[in-house]
């Protein structure tokens, strides 16, 4: 990838203390930049839309349930 890249992934949301990642669907996981706290998406399936800006690094624009 890219920096710089839009991406739209599919995996669970986790959270490791204060940060986020997305173990992602097709192996491998990002750690997320979130703009807000998804507490109600944690430990579950999801799609996430952002922007790739670094070595495993997603900042975030949206994430929904699915």
């Amino acid at each position: 990838m890219q920096i710089g890249q839009k991406i739209e992934e599919t995996g669970l949301l986790l959270r490791d203390g204060g940060s986020f990642y997305l173990r992602r669907d097709v192996g491998g996981r990002f750690t997320l930049d979130l703009r807000r706290t998804p507490i109600d998406e944690v430990e579950k399936r999801v799609k996430l839309v952002g922007t790739y800006v670094g070595p495993d690094l997603i900042d975030v624009d949206g994430v929904s349930l699915i």
